[in-house]
């Protein structure tokens, strides 16, 4: 079942948050459905008959006052019904996700590749969120912003929902430097270091972004670090966002016609591989954040213990 949310951390839901999971909740719109499962095989095309009558056979669902939900209960326009999302057969990823950084406020991860920042899709428990519910017993744990799966890095998140406005003004003004590192192409034509601007929008065929005309919407500071296994042309870039777009860093990159190693999205969208395949880690790493704490007033810079797959040739600036 998918639904509207009122967000991860809702305070006034009838359900409470369940082995890191809070509960999701969909409306009942106007409608003359006989009862609510009527109204739920309908709504929910994608999921077996027999699922949805064992949720309601189970209790799992109920509405917006806590009453548990049946196979007898009647169709009941214009209200919410609550319940947990469940992924069957969750792929399970094989690393670790370590807390470089706890105190009231933020709790700070270094996320490991191939584990989603939030619950979405096939993914739920798999989540750095929900892992660090439960290992923290933090249930009303959010994140301040977010990586992509395949992204490896520093990752934050505000301990209760009332801390969590301040830090995340300090991210819509621009106010946390974030550095990446990432193994890519070398180009000698490449006059680096550089700023790259460009206009990045969504792609209407699918999840991707790509860009197009326009006044420029992003922008990237790039530079060489390192030259990485020197005979296979590969070179070690730090990254600088100034701007947060969906995959800026990837297709910034792609369009430099220096794609970042592994990267299954950019410049052409690859096959998906197979669940548990865990040997190609996109060479992308999240290495550093740093603002000031609207709470602390202090100098807050939290840095990524992890590597990239290349390591740099000794000697080599």
């Amino acid at each position: 079942m998918t639904s509207k949310r009122r967000g991860e951390t809702t305070r006034d839901a009838p359900l409470p948050v369940r082995f890191g999971v809070a509960p999701s909740r969909v409306h009942l719109p106007r409608g003359t459905w006989p009862t609510l499962l009527d109204f739920l095989l309908e709504r929910f095309k994608h999921i077996p008959a027999d699922i949805l009558r064992a949720r309601l056979e189970r209790g799992d669902i109920v509405d917006q006052d806590g009453t548990v939900q049946t196979l007898a209960s009647p169709y009941r326009a214009l209200r919410w019904l609550w319940y947990y999302r469940e992924v069957p057969d969750e792929e399970s990823v094989p690393f670790d996700l370590p807390v470089l950084f706890r105190d009231d406020f933020l709790v700070v991860a270094d996320k490991p590749h191939f584990l989603a920042s939030t619950p979405g899709g096939r993914y739920l428990q798999e989540t750095a969120l929900i892992r660090l519910r439960s290992q923290l017993d933090l249930p009303l744990l959010s994140p301040l912003h977010r990586l992509d799966r395949d992204t490896a890095g520093v990752l934050l998140f505000s301990t209760d929902p009332q801390f969590r406005g301040a830090y995340q003004s300090l991210f819509q003004h621009r106010e946390v430097q974030k550095v990446y590192e990432a193994v890519a192409p070398l180009r000698d034509d490449l006059d680096l270091p550089m700023v790259y601007r460009s206009r990045l929008e969504p792609r209407a065929s699918h999840f991707t972004m790509h860009e197009t005309p326009g006044a420029a919407n992003s922008e990237t500071h790039i530079e060489l670090i390192g030259n990485i296994a020197r005979r296979e042309g590969l070179g070690h870039y730090r990254l600088r966002p100034h701007t947060g777009r969906k995959h800026q860093l990837r297709v910034h990159m792609s369009a430099l016609g220096i794609p970042i190693c592994n990267d299954g999205f950019y410049p052409e969208l690859q096959a998906y591989a197979d669940a548990g395949d865990f040997s190609s880690p996109l060479q992308l790493i999240a290495r550093t954040i740093e603002f000031k704490d609207p709470y602390s007033g202090g100098l807050r810079r939290f840095e990524s213990l992890r590597r990239l797959a290349y390591q740099e040739e000794p000697g080599v600036a």
